[in-house]
């Protein structure tokens, strides 16, 4: 039976990735690099050092990331508090959903605490969760299951015993390796026959999920 179910946020909850890659595009065409939507996806579902090294071993040492990043992030807060976090579809559907029927719920994300915070209290959704882990609370980031091991220790739920919720193929890797029943929401990738093999659930959005997850409970 499921007691606990772990989120992913960027992509997932959030229709964050979309604004990032935005932001990243414009900042990479004003600064004169060749940037597109596949060099994006490369970064999705990483930690930031783990992306400042793939941009530095794709542009060079003397890529300026974190000018480039810290502009970004800031532009992103200050779109979030201006127009709200872009939430995804579905997300108070099965936040309610879970509550209840008193399932734990806990966040696992690669992006920063303050970050998610800023994200999760534009949305009014905070209340929601049990226990949240964000990347500085973790020594090794997705695909290693290091991150939902420690969501599900936080929510006191054994890991067979949740259900988690990702869009990434990092974060379903880091999920299945965790022992967790996946459910995989895709965003801006679509699942390939490897990952395939690690999805118990494939939806469309977090409405659709939540007809898993009366399944499942």
């Amino acid at each position: 039976m499921i007691k606990g179910t772990v989120f992913d946020m960027d992509g997932l909850m959030f229709d964050s990735e979309r604004i990032t890659y935005n932001g990243w595009q414009k900042l990479m065409d004003e600064s004169g690099y060749e940037y597109s939507i596949d060099v994006f996806k490369q970064t999705v579902g990483r930690r930031k050092k783990e992306v400042e090294q793939f941009y530095y071993s794709k542009y060079g040492k003397d890529f300026p990331y974190r000018k480039l990043s810290e502009i970004q992030r800031n532009n992103y807060i200050n779109f979030v508090m201006t127009k709200g976090a872009p939430v995804k579809k579905g997300l108070y559907e099965i936040l309610e959903f879970l509550k209840e029927h008193d399932i734990k719920i806990a966040l696992a994300t690669s992006t920063s605490r303050q970050t998610s915070l800023i994200n999760l209290e534009s949305a009014k959704v905070e209340k929601y969760f049990d226990a949240l882990v964000c990347g500085e609370d973790v020594t090794n980031g997705k695909p290693d299951p290091e991150v939902f091991l420690t969501a599900a220790k936080k929510i006191g739920i054994e890991p067979e015993q949740c259900v988690a919720f990702e869009d990434s193929f990092n974060g379903i890797r880091s999920a299945f390796a965790a022992g967790m029943t996946t459910v995989m929401v895709p965003d801006f990738i679509q699942p390939t026959d490897e990952i395939l093999t690690m999805v118990n659930y494939l939806c469309n959005d977090l409405s659709n999920a939540v007809e898993v997850l009366k399944n499942v409970i």
